[in-house]
């Protein structure tokens, strides 16, 4: 599903916080200055400030260093640009498409903790798809929190889309074995299921996520055909916990970062791939349902340095 795009006069913006700190701090600290160890600590430390996390940044100093004792980077602007290889280089030729059912309505399993963006991220993929002629369906699964009920219902009566809810408090499971039902019955191109966001500490919750998910599995072939987690950039490395413990319920296939545009610390989201190995596919740039973008790396970390 490769509606989405990369645009990097959007991304730049959406990252003026980190852009702030890495290319104006970074780059007022490198631009005119030869190189040297010292400055190479320094560098070190504002990797490790944007949440880039640690064993990425070491194993991108430790070949800086390398490099500039061998003579290969001697400058300040050198050194910019051989970080931002580096850091391009970490990801490999992974699909970061959303994927599709080959026949029947692709059917999106959108994840994560309460506060994360989750629902609106929700809204911001319905709104991608109804632009790009594509019928959509929600399903309001996360039935224990009655403000995300009404939540997706505003964004539905916004997109003009259709929402299948359950009474407060319904089993969630329900809701997606009537959403499926209605999906099929009404030949959709996509289902979009908003699911529960309680803490990721809490069992039940994964329970039920594996619950929804075997569900759907029966309603629709092959479905879930997306499992989208959606992660809070500002929350960091706590982040990635959260991740970690999804996966194991779930079976995420990618990742929707979500409030990039509220941190300084857009380098998460190459933790998150170090870490987890799972597709960072699209990232949250603002606060309207058009601020979505396709995650590209080289975009991606050419807008982190833009000054």
């Amino acid at each position: 599903m490769g509606l989405f795009v990369s645009t990097i006069s959007a991304i730049r913006k959406g990252l003026t916080r980190t852009r702030q700190a890495l290319g104006g701090g970074l780059g007022s600290l490198l631009r005119g200055r030869t190189l040297s160890d010292e400055l190479i600590d320094q560098i070190e430390a504002q990797l490790i400030a944007a949440d880039v996390g640690v064993a990425g940044t070491e194993a991108i100093i430790d070949r800086l260093r390398t490099a500039y004792r061998e003579g290969r980077v001697a400058r300040g602007e050198d050194a910019l640009e051989f970080l931002k290889l580096q850091l391009v280089a970490r990801w490999d030729e992974e699909d970061r498409r959303l994927g599709v059912a080959p026949t029947g309505p692709t059917v999106i399993l959108v994840a994560g903790v309460n506060g994360s963006g989750k629902t609106t991220s929700v809204a911001k993929i319905a709104k991608s798809l109804t632009d790009e002629g594509r019928s959509v369906l929600l399903a309001a699964a996360d039935t224990f929190r009655a403000a995300a009920v009404e939540q997706l219902e505003i964004w539905s009566t916004r997109l003009g889309v259709d929402v299948v809810k359950g009474a407060p408090g319904a089993d969630p499971a329900a809701v997606v074995f009537d959403a499926c039902d209605a999906a099929l019955a009404r030949g959709v191109d996509t289902l979009l299921i908003d699911t529960a966001g309680r803490l990721h500490t809490q069992a039940n919750l994964m329970r039920q996520l594996t619950k929804i998910r075997d569900v759907m599995a029966k309603k629709i072939p092959g479905a879930p055909h997306e499992v989208l987690l959606v992660l809070d950039a500002t929350a960091g490395q706590n982040a990635i916990a959260q991740a970690q413990i999804f996966s194991k319920a779930i079976d995420v296939t990618g990742i929707f970062l979500a409030k990039l545009d509220g941190t300084a610390k857009g380098g998460i989201v190459v933790a998150i791939h170090d870490a987890l190995g799972i597709p960072v596919k699209l990232i949250g740039v603002g606060e309207t349902l058009d601020d979505v973008e396709a995650f590209d790396p080289e975009s991606f970390i050419e807008a982190m340095f833009a000054e």
